[in-house]
């Protein structure tokens, strides 16, 4: 198991300590570094300049939203990262809600699975290089069909490091973790539950076998043969009181359950429920929409804090880290202060 660290969501400004943690990591030998964007800051900004300090750990977008920018765009700053990065650029692409799309970047939500296919298509293809671009699909067109009609088909003026940048697809309903085995070269989950290994790496097989990849076996790992990557964000608390360790999760829990997206267009609250937890949901979701922040936080069973992260004495972490590791998930990617990077390390890499 490979570890992965992020600087995650700015609050009003940016994290104080991201740099630290970012040259920790990288000391540590982590897999990875994610920078994330909502609607505030961008994800890309601060990953060229904290990653501007590294030499060896890989730098990934974790996520940037499909609807921020042109499939265009999003290769350039693709081929521009990979340069700057000496190759180590992983584009981590998603989505988004209805909330975002529509809300706060004026774009149509309808047909996220279509989208995401054409707009990958396209990414690839400028990275590829190999001749003009000319793409005519139901969401993106170039050249543009409208206009002057001045348009027409270009290549890239930059010639790609790589040809092929790794592309991770943020993903949690099956038929989005489908088109990740398929089309991406890894997949960024969010609150995966080893319980449910069985649920993911059926939709990833479905993916694979799309693609002509080598699938998931009874093992319930990706192959060897396949250098597909699941790159899993996972709370790790130690605390050897495990409740007060669960009640560093449960609000971040409640948000994500109750307060993200919309009622009825929440994808995150179907993921509890699909985990079994539907009762719990539907209430921290009415509590928190209620302004009840608090009350949906303490609704959280304990059970449910330790399906989706690791909380209690080291020991404990130990032993419930097992059940990650015989999953579809090849890098845990965590957060913390570079001491609890440390401790993570010495419990995960040893």
């Amino acid at each position: 198991m490979k570890l992965a660290t992020g600087a995650g969501y700015w609050a009003a400004g940016p994290p104080k300590d991201a740099l630290e943690t970012l040259m920790k990591a990288e000391e540590l030998g982590f897999h990875s570094f994610w920078t994330a964007e909502a609607y505030g800051s961008d994800a890309l900004t601060p990953l060229a300049w904290w990653g501007s300090n590294t030499e060896s750990i890989q730098l990934g977008t974790g996520i940037i939203q499909m609807s921020a920018r042109t499939p265009a765009a999003t290769a350039m700053a693709a081929i521009t990262m990979d340069h700057l990065s000496d190759g180590r650029f992983i584009l981590g692409l998603g989505v988004s809600g209805p909330q975002v799309v529509e809300g706060w970047y004026g774009q149509p939500y309808p047909k996220p699975l279509a989208r995401t296919r054409e707009y990958i298509h396209i990414v690839r293809e400028i990275c590829d290089r190999e001749k003009p671009v000319e793409f005519i699909g139901d969401h993106y067109q170039m050249p543009f069909p409208g206009g002057l009609g001045l348009g027409k088909p270009l290549k890239s003026t930059v010639h790609p490091l790589r040809k092929t940048i790794p592309i991770y697809l943020g993903a949690e309903g099956p038929k989005n973790v489908a088109l990740a085995g398929e089309l991406c070269d890894g997949w960024l989950p969010l609150f995966f539950a080893p319980k449910d290994n069985h649920f993911y790496a059926d939709a990833l097989n479905e993916g694979f076998a799309a693609a002509g990849k080598p699938r998931i076996g009874p093992d319930g790992k990706i192959p060897e043969t396949n250098d597909f990557e699941v790159v899993c964000p996972v709370s790790i608390v130690p605390e050897n009181d495990i409740e007060k360790a669960a009640d560093k999760v449960r609000p971040m829990l409640a948000l994500y359950m109750g307060g993200m997206g919309a009622k009825g267009a929440n994808f995150h609250y179907d993921v509890f429920c699909r985990m079994g937890y539907q009762d719990v949901a539907d209430k921290v979701q009415e509590l928190y929409l209620q302004g009840k922040k608090a009350e949906a936080s303490a609704a959280i069973p304990l059970a449910l804090v330790e399906e989706v992260a690791l909380v209690g004495p080291l020991s404990k972490i130990a032993e419930d880290l097992t059940k990650w590791e015989d999953t579809v998930v090849t890098t845990l990617q965590v957060s913390g202060s570079p001491a609890l990077l440390e401790t993570i390390a010495e419990v995960v890499l040893s």
